[in-house]
């Protein structure tokens, strides 16, 4: 067994020695002879003696190393470069940061680096595949400071036929105390608008009433409020109720409104029970006008969805809902009134604070008449807007006030004294002795009222 083993083995070196044989002879010796061929055959004269050089048995084996080595050694020495260098980088590589982080705050960190490889590509190839490509910032060896440090970000390298860089190479960072500090955390609403349209927040309440924050002492000043985000776009907020909700993130703030990144809250998050309830209000849809009649004429009558009056649903806060008193529509009647009646279709908007109403469009159709007027005199009227440090007395010789009325005959025979409601405006009046303008505040369209006189008011300073 043994000598057939041994014949083996030499059958298997004589065929691998063959092997080499063969590949130099088709890609050196059959290429050298083509080329001294084509030689001996401009040089006619010395073919003879080329012709017994090269019919030598060994000759072109000979050729053949002298050229193998000379190429081995313009390789090694890289005067022929067979592989071509490349450069491949590596982005956004995390940087991993070595320091005290319950003693000290670092300032000026960046998260992450780019890492430019340069070599040939196996090199590079391999050191993507063997290396972790971790970066480190070691700031063990650094004390606090009001100085800014420069430091140098280090990469472990692991094949050394390649050159790398990192960009940034070095960072400049500033080391600080961190010190704590107790504050009042509040809770505020996000995406109230992915809410149900019929559902309010009528209260929330969260687990905690202070947090502890944790950073340097600049970066604690700068904190002006400390909030929990409560996120209403939640899957879970369907109808009214109480829901307990968990995670929910707190953040700090400074006093313009900026959200700081450079300080540590524990607990980072917080649980709220947040109630949902409905609130809903009815009322009118005031109808308004712009514009200008023809001269003679006079709204007579206006409807809405064909009613007299009609009321909509409005759902939102009820401290919102129980400032609204009707919901205004507004149209255009310029020119109008020789056609007996005008139809609109209109849009009803949703109040300031609104989220829903319960009708987003109407039909109002307004009809005219011929206009009259009749006079009614007024005695008692009031005043708005006067500083409150301020009181205003109207003296007796005011007496009768004329106001004119206009409108349809229909509309404005029912209209008396008790139904006109008559102030002045005080704005910015101070102390003395005017005369105001009266004004009307009617609230029917189908009516103009018209007062030509002034009134007199006498504004004194309020006794202490």
């Amino acid at each position: 067994m043994s000598k057939r083993k041994t014949k083996k083995k030499k059958s298997l070196i004589a065929r691998f020695f063959i092997g080499i044989y063969n590949l130099i002879d088709r890609l050196l010796i059959t290429p050298i002879s083509r080329f001294i061929y084509l030689i001996t055959d401009k040089l006619k004269n010395n073919s003879n003696k080329i012709e017994k050089i090269l019919n030598r048995p060994n000759i072109l084996l000979y050729l053949s190393l002298v050229f193998a080595i000379m190429m081995f050694f313009l390789v090694d020495r890289e005067v022929i470069n067979l592989v071509q260098n490349e450069a491949e980088i590596i982005a956004n590589q995390p940087v991993k940061v070595l320091y005290n982080e319950e003693a000290y705050v670092v300032e000026g960190l960046v998260d992450s680096v780019d890492i430019i490889l340069t070599g040939n590509k196996s090199a590079i190839y391999l050191a993507k595949q063997l290396g972790a490509n971790e970066v480190v910032l070691d700031l063990t060896d650094y004390k606090p400071s009001n100085s800014a440090y420069r430091v140098k970000l280090t990469y472990n390298q692991t094949v050394d036929s390649i050159k790398y860089k990192i960009d940034p190479t070095y960072v400049t960072v500033t080391i600080k105390n961190k010190v704590s500090k107790l504050y009042d955390v509040t809770y505020e609403l996000l995406n109230e608008d992915k809410l149900n349209e019929k559902l309010s927040v009528e209260n929330v309440e969260l687990s905690k009433s202070e947090v502890v924050v944790k950073g340097s002492e600049d970066a604690l000043n700068k904190i002006a409020t400390v909030k929990a985000l409560v996120d209403l776009n939640n899957k879970d907020y369907t109808d009214a109720g109480l829901y307990e909700t968990d995670n929910i993130p707190i953040v700090a703030y400074d006093e313009n409104g900026n959200l700081l990144t450079n300080v540590e809250i524990v607990p980072d998050t917080i649980t709220a029970s947040v109630t949902l309830d409905t609130y809903k209000a009815t009322v009118p849809i005031k109808v308004l006008t712009t514009g200008d009649l023809v001269a003679g004429k006079a709204i007579s009558a206006i409807t809405i969805n064909g009613k007299d009056n009609y009321s909509v649903d409005i759902y939102g806060e009820k401290s919102v809902l129980d400032t609204i008193t009707n919901v205004p529509v507004t149209i255009d009647i310029n020119g109008l009134g020789n056609s007996g009646a005008k139809t609109y279709n209109v849009t009803v908007t949703k109040p300031v604070g609104v989220r829903s109403i319960s009708e987003s469009s109407a039909k109002i159709t307004v009809s005219f008449g011929d206009e009259k007027q009749k006079t009614i005199n007024i005695t008692d009227f009031y005043s708005k807007n006067l500083d409150g440090t301020l009181s205003v007395n109207f003296p007796p010789e005011n007496g009768v006030v004329s106001v004119q009325v206009k409108g349809v005959e229909s509309v404005i025979d029912s209209i008396t004294e008790d139904n006109i409601s008559a102030y002045v405006d005080l704005t910015g009046y101070q102390t003395g002795t005017y005369d105001v303008d009266l004004k009307i505040e009617g609230e029917d369209p189908k009516v103009t009222y018209i007062v030509s006189s002034k009134v007199k008011v006498e504004i004194t300073a309020k006794q202490s």
